[in-house]
């Protein structure tokens, strides 16, 4: 070997042979030499029946064949398909999302499915933009949730492999924008938001009765003083349950993030269960928050590559292109996923128990989840969401007895690190967007009184309108006034918000939507968006 100008290299001991490089004018020689019983030139090689990145840029590709795919996640995984089968699609529930807004895609158009409430965000001034999700996380929130295609009717049990649904089809959703194209909010705009929904839950023949919060900060001052984890207490205590990202590692502190942090919601942390049916090969996701020894997850989701609908031409869907499952679809990973798996998955227990309380149905996703085998007990919580147990256990009559909050801390320890900026100017002290000051124990006492909003009006300025008017795409929506407060209603607000740390807790600068595999790893650590198994 060495004679011939080669190199020996590393063993193969399953066939007793070994690797080397030989020049390839020496090969013919060499395999003609007696003490050479063979020599097989490297080659490629390729996985067969195995899900292919080409197969994921295709529409036609059976959904059944991807772990993220909802098709698989709500047929194997979480199981909610045995709801479906006894008649249960959460049809009749109205579940809200504070987010970045929706846009009319297929999936969000089918007549009632999508109702605008008040835009707070800093687009409401844009007629062209208003309701509208130019960030693209809403409505990849609103897929998970709540998706059904237009082709699907309403008296479906069981998905088609070709069309997409959400975890909670028959659900309607109202969506409360709060968050713009570069993902900037504050956490005013957010407790604001929880306020309506609170107050309006009941209008307009409204029943909501779920909250999804797919996002955080990391304050860390305690939740018995916070007003936002306050707000998400009393939208709690007056019948909602509220379901919130416990927050993606690398961001804040130990600790879930804010309001994941107060007790009385679900906080949820997300999970990879491999697009299988047993639960042997389910896994706690790397990046899912574990909290600490005070307040951890209370259950998990999976929250690993789940693909929702795509938002054509939002910030995500330009600056991520690689997150792209075809035309229509996005692959998406992080808690925020997985809080949305769980937000529908309320929806159908609701439309099976009306009478439910949060505390009850709480405790009922909790103790029928299945325990995800060598994941740290603390970081899956009761473990993974399983509604197969649920359909048929009893509802347990659970009341929840943690301390309760009071809303009158500190409106800037509530935002943690996450600051609105123009680049001169930052957004920080005790003052919502318009530099009203920040009186925590007259809002409180407000808000839990459901009079914070008034005419329109919400921490002595006007947000928004006071009625329902007119028909958009998605069915009836808020009326929008005019901001008229030049200090912080004109200025372009962006960096240290959503866009740069929170929204469940990792920049959005990281592999959470860059199309990257199911498992949260791909072979050879390269992307499935970009690298072929062939190569």
């Amino acid at each position: 070997m060495v004679a011939a100008g080669g190199r020996v290299g590393r063993p193969l001991s399953i066939i007793h042979g070994f690797v080397a490089d030989v020049p390839t004018d020496a090969l013919s020689n060499l395999a003609a030499a007696p003490a050479v019983l063979s020599v097989t030139p490297d080659a490629r090689v390729r996985l067969q029946q195995t899900l292919d990145p080409e197969d994921l840029d295709d529409e036609s590709a059976d959904p059944s064949k991807d772990p993220g795919s909802m098709y698989t996640l709500v047929h194997k995984v979480t199981r909610a398909g045995k709801y479906w089968r006894s008649g249960y699609t959460g049809a009749g529930v109205d579940i809200a999302l504070i987010d970045s807004g929706v846009v009319p895609v297929n999936g969000m158009t089918a007549p009632g499915k999508v109702v605008n409430g008040a835009d707070l965000s800093f687009e409401s001034q844009a007629a062209a933009l208003r309701y509208l999700d130019t960030f693209g996380h809403g409505t990849h929130m609103a897929g998970i949730i709540a998706g059904r295609d237009n082709a699907v009717t309403a008296a479906t049990k069981e998905q088609h492999r070709d069309r997409f649904m959400g975890m909670a089809p028959g659900a309607r959703l109202l969506s409360v924008k709060v968050a713009d194209a570069m993902g900037a909010t504050d956490v005013s705009q957010v407790i604001a938001a929880i306020d309506w929904v609170v107050q309006h839950r009941r209008d307009n023949g409204m029943n909501i009765r779920v909250l999804n919060l797919s996002f955080g900060t990391d304050g860390v001052q305690s939740y018995l003083l916070d007003p936002l984890t306050y707000a998400a207490e009393v939208a709690w205590r007056k019948g909602i349950v509220v379901v919130v990202a416990a927050g993606n590692a690398s961001f804040g502190s130990g600790r879930v993030n804010n309001p994941a942090y107060d007790p009385y919601v679900i906080a949820v942390g997300a999970a990879d269960a491999a697009g299988t049916y047993g639960r042997g090969d389910d896994s706690v996701s790397s990046f899912s928050s574990c909290g600490n020894a005070v307040r951890g997850p209370d259950l998990v989701a999976p929250g690993t590559s789940v693909v929702s609908l795509r938002d054509p031409g939002s910030h995500i869907d330009q600056t991520f292109p690689g997150g792209r499952v075809g035309e229509r679809y996005f692959r998406g990973t992080g808690t925020s996923q997985a809080a949305a798996m769980v937000s529908g998955a309320a929806a159908l227990v609701i439309q099976q128990r009306p009478s439910i309380t949060p505390d009850q149905l709480k405790a009922l996703l909790m103790s029928t989840a299945a325990p995800v085998p060598g994941s740290i007990l603390a970081c899956q919580g009761a473990g993974m969401l399983d509604l197969n147990r649920t359909l048929h256990v009893p509802t347990p009559p659970a009341v929840q007895t943690w301390p309760q909050a009071t809303g009158m801390g500190s409106l800037e320890l509530a935002r943690g690190s996450a600051h609105l900026t123009d680049g001169t100017a930052t957004l920080e002290g005790e003052m919502d967007i318009f530099g009203s000051p920040w009186d925590g124990k007259s809002w409180s006492q407000a808000s839990w009184n459901e009079n914070s909003w008034s005419g329109g009006m919400w921490n002595g300025k006007s947000w928004s309108g006071d009625a329902w008017s007119g028909v958009s795409w998605s069915g009836k929506s808020w009326s929008a006034v005019e901001w008229t407060d030049p200090a912080w209603s004109g200025k372009s607000w962006s960096d240290a918000s959503w866009d740069g740390k929170s929204w469940s807790g990792k920049s959005w600068g990281t592999d959470l939507w860059s199309g990257k595999s199911w498992s949260g790893k791909s072979w050879g650590g390269e992307a499935w968006s970009t690298t072929s198994w062939g190569t």
